[in-house]
């Protein structure tokens, strides 16, 4: 949930097909098994922006002027094309009710603070009612949640798997659900509020105080200042809740998560933990033996609401959960919920927003979690190298550092924090995350993730009030003009796009639908890069090779991130490479795969391996050998 967008570099991708030589000996050698894991790839998409083609994009326009997509707007039509990317699961952000500035209350739903709401159309992170959906998306808002099942229905036909955002570690200030399913209360509803902490309590508080709006600075105004009956500097929370991001303060910074509340999970101020620990050796254990440990035991009252939301959502076909700042919530609590989730679907996905890697190993093998974003290690170094000041280098040690979890490390080059590529402020092109595409969706067995636009080179220029151009607003009524070229008036078929929109558009399909298909990305992995920077004349820092393979295709990776050189080097595969794929003396024709634009012909002779290569700027090939 933080406030940042990103951008890519560029790679490229070399995966060898060879045909058999004529001076091969036949040998009938046993290929050591290698372990598969299938290669996924999630579409996020900003859901109240997808199918919105109102192209007036006031600054802090409300939804009659600036327009919203709908739920509807996902036909099957555009669920077919988002599925022909290549694409396996669609992570729909924005879904649960949140505070919106937008009037509901014929429908029976209370008007939202601008006080504590970031923009007109508020945080997706600021949740309100985890009971239901944003009525912004819907067409006919009392019918809003049969109409997001509608979609869950549609999806499952086109092949698409569902994600929705979990934001376990805090909500909206003004939580209230309207649609509590029996049994369930709203957090806070049986909280004592005379006392900053008990275990039971879904809150902190300041007894004796109440919350104060922050003070605003640097000429910021809610709804930019325009006369709102409820923008009058107050909000009634006696006593003062903490904020979400730790804050104490009853009276929150203007730069504190404000608009929402932190949940207490049983951690008292002072650290101390009143629920059970894991034992000794439970992060080897499965799912189903955490889920065991946790039977009997007592737990804190806001573990159970989060558990009752999250199967809530399962028990309607959500299939996965991407969590909000999990690293903020104890891993215990993660054990809990994910183990009773997977006993409930034991192939849900579920991805958590962690960013200490000090941290991963703990989240993903005592809480449980299918996969973490691969932030501050893969893509910090991959942005660095796209803007001209990172050396390639670096990005082999993290694949080694990751080893043993490369896996379950989710890897994108965009999402709704983070700046678009082709914006000035990171790459200033989107033919600059080419290559680096290539590498992050290949270097490893990760899923892969893009964010919608990322595949039109939208740069997120616009200024529509409280986000910042660079990146999509997601606090803001508006659209994204390359997504209303490609939606087409609803045809879905980029109809308007640009010739450079669709030829990016078709790189990605290519890219993504290679890595869903080719079992070598299903496979092993090794580094050639740091062998070839000491073996190989004029192969450089902007240059980047590592191979894969399975038992049946081997994959070179070449990439070239110098937006201006052509290099041209004779790469070189180390011996024990040579060794593990059992090359004979010989010559193998290479041929691309995903232009079929490029030949070049890889020589095997007494133990030492080498192919020409000569790849222009921000160049990507895929090639393949055949032993």
């Amino acid at each position: 949930m933080r406030h940042c967008k990103i951008s890519i570099t560029a790679f490229m991708v070399l995966v060898f097909f060879g045909c058999k030589n004529e001076t091969k000996e036949t040998e009938n050698i046993t290929k050591p098994k290698i372990e598969m894991k299938k290669k996924q790839v999630v579409y996020q998409v900003f859901t109240r922006l997808f199918g919105n083609t109102n192209t007036t994009n006031k600054p802090w326009g409300t939804l009659e002027e600036n327009g919203v997509g709908k739920f509807n707007d996902f036909t099957d039509k555009a669920l077919s094309e988002i599925k022909d990317l290549g694409v396996t699961h669609i992570w729909y952000t924005g879904v649960p009710h949140h505070d919106v500035i937008t009037d509901y209350t014929k429908f029976g739903i209370s008007n939202d603070d601008p006080d504590i709401v970031k923009g007109r159309a508020g945080s997706p992170y600021a949740v309100k009612d985890y009971y239901n959906v944003n009525p912004d998306l819907a067409v006919n808002v009392e019918h809003r949640l049969q109409e997001f099942e509608a979609l869950i229905k549609r999806s499952h036909n086109a092949g698409l798997k569902v994600i929705i955002d979990i934001v376990p570690n805090h909500v909206a200030r003004n939580y209230q659900s309207l649609t509590n399913p029996e049994g369930t209360t709203d957090f806070g509803a049986e909280d004592d509020t005379t006392v900053s902490y008990a275990v039971n309590n879904n809150f902190y508080y300041n007894p004796g105080e109440a919350f104060k709006v922050p003070e605003w600075q640097n000429g910021y105004q809610p709804l930019g200042g325009e006369n709102h009956p409820m923008a009058d500097g107050k909000f009634d929370e006696n006593p003062a809740k903490w904020t979400g991001n730790g804050s104490r303060a009853s009276q929150p910074n203007m730069y504190d998560w404000y608009e929402t509340v932190k949940v207490n999970y049983g951690i008292s101020p002072d650290g101390k933990k009143d629920f059970d620990e894991l034992p000794e050796g439970y992060d080897s254990e499965d799912y189903k033996a955490h889920f065991e440990f946790w039977k009997d035991k007592t737990v804190p009252s806001s573990w159970v609401k989060f558990k009752d939301i999250a199967l809530y959502w399962t028990s309607k076909g959500v299939d996965g959960f991407r969590y909000d700042m999990a690293e903020m919530v104890p891993v215990e609590f993660w054990s809990y919920m994910n183990s009773h989730i997977k006993m409930e679907n034991p192939d849900a996905f579920l991805l958590a927003e962690v960013y200490n890697p000090s941290l991963y190993r703990d989240y993903i093998k005592k809480g449980k979690m299918d996969y973490l974003y691969d932030k501050v290690q893969l893509y910090d170094t991959l942005k660095h190298v796209m803007q001209g000041h990172g050396k390639t280098d670096n990005i082999p040690p993290i694949q080694d550092d990751l080893n043993d979890i490369e896996h379950h490390m989710l890897h994108f080059l965009e999402n709704h924090d983070e700046q678009r590529i082709a914006s000035p402020d990171f790459a200033g092109s989107a033919d600059k995350g080419k290559p680096a595409m290539v590498v992050s969706a290949t270097i490893s067995t990760s899923p892969t993730m893009v964010y919608f636009g990322q595949e039109f080179g939208e740069p997120g220029a616009e200024d529509l009030g409280f986000g910042d151009p660079t990146r999509t607003s997601i606090f803001d009524y508006g659209s994204v003009p390359s997504m209303v070229r490609w939606v087409n008036n609803k045809q879905f078929d980029g109809g308007q796009s640009t010739p450079k929109e669709k030829a990016l558009r078709d790189f990605y399909k290519r890219l993504l639908n290679l890595t869903l298909n080719s079992s070598a990305l299903s496979g092993a992995y090794q580094d050639i890069h740091l062998y070839n920077q000491q073996h190989t004349e004029w192969y450089n820092d902007k240059v980047l090779s590592f191979v894969r393979w399975s038992n049946d295709e081997k994959l070179i990776v070449v990439s070239n991130f110098n937006g201006e050189n052509t290099y041209g080097f004779e790469l070189q595969l180390p011996e024990d490479l040579v060794s593990k794929w059992n090359l004979s003396n010989g010559n193998y024709p290479v041929i691309d795969q995903l232009y079929g634009q490029y030949n070049s012909t890889l020589n095997v002779e007494n133990g030492k391996a080498q192919v020409r290569i000569d790849i222009k700027p921000l160049q990507s090939f895929i090639l393949k050998i055949e032993d």
